[in-house]
């Protein structure tokens, strides 16, 4: 019998908690998000980002900025927003013009108001085994919804496909940081259904529509899907879900797997990092 794990429904739940927990607070959280040019995705995150927040109560500010906006503006804005008591959370939109450095960027920022966890102090916490001021939210969101469902990562092989430094490479600490043994495989990886057969926990985050297919998963496996792509307006996941559904134990959706759990992941940090600011 396949279980759904279901992150919308997980998310609605910790959203839920989190909105009793800022109701209390006399001084509402704060997230400051950067957005540089006019991409509709980046746009359509970034609405999607400023509703929950509103919906929780925590106040939300989004600087827009055009396409042709020069590095020095932004880093000398992080830098204020670095130094303002009242901006609790920084969120800088991905991807960047050209002529701004991502690195920079994110390098700026400081770590105890990077709410999406990229920045250089919070992956060396990880890395070491330390807790960081606030975890990546896709791979936070990932193991709290493995957690809902009691699937235990101590002793497990598990197999990530893709090493971005948004998912893949922190996701793979955090799962090494609770005693799994961990895979990674990439575009360059031979033999990838070999490797992914021998997975307890398979976790694909690639972006391309049905490449984990039936013959690439080893039975009764659990499955985490966390790529998507567009094809004619409609979602789809790295798996190829119909055709590999009766063959796993538990199984991720898309949409409605990991997609809700960033969201909510990254407004806990914004809680979170709210408490940390006003506590130092």
């Amino acid at each position: 019998m396949t279980t759904i794990l279901d992150g919308k429904k997980l998310s609605i739940k910790i959203l839920d908690e989190l909105a009793e927990q800022v109701a209390l607070l006399e001084q509402k959280p704060t997230l400051t998000v950067i957005l540089v040019g006019e991409d509709p995705a980046s746009e359509l995150y970034v609405g999607l980002k400023k509703k929950a927040a509103e919906k929780l109560g925590i106040v939300s500010t989004i600087l827009n900025y055009p396409q042709n906006t020069e590095e020095k503006v932004i880093l000398d804005k992080i830098k204020e927003l670095n130094n303002d008591k009242t901006t609790d959370a920084i969120l800088v939109q991905l991807p960047l013009p050209e002529q701004i450095s991502e690195k920079k960027v994110i390098q700026a920022i400081s770590p105890k108001k990077d709410v999406d966890g990229f920045t250089p102090e919070n992956i060396g916490r990880i890395s070491i085994g330390s807790e960081p001021y606030a975890y990546p939210c896709t791979p936070k969101g990932v193991l709290r919804l493995l957690d809902e469902y009691q699937i235990n990562l101590n002793g497990k092989h598990v197999v990530i496909v893709g090493r971005s430094n948004i998912v893949g490479k922190p996701l793979a600490q955090m799962i090494l940081n609770r005693n799994a043994t961990v895979t990674i495989c990439h575009s360059q990886t031979q033999n990838l259904g070999e490797i992914t057969k021998t997975a307890d926990i398979l976790i694909s985050a690639v972006g391309k529509n049905k490449m984990i297919r039936n013959e690439m998963i080893k039975p009764d496996s659990v499955i985490v899907d966390v790529g998507t792509s567009k094809i004619d307006g409609k979602t789809y996941g790295d798996v190829d879900f119909e055709n590999i559904y009766n063959s796993v134990s538990f199984i991720t959706p898309v949409p409605g797997g990991v997609g809700p759990m960033t969201i909510a992941s990254l407004m806990g940090n914004v809680f979170e990092l709210s408490q940390l600011n006003r506590d130092a």
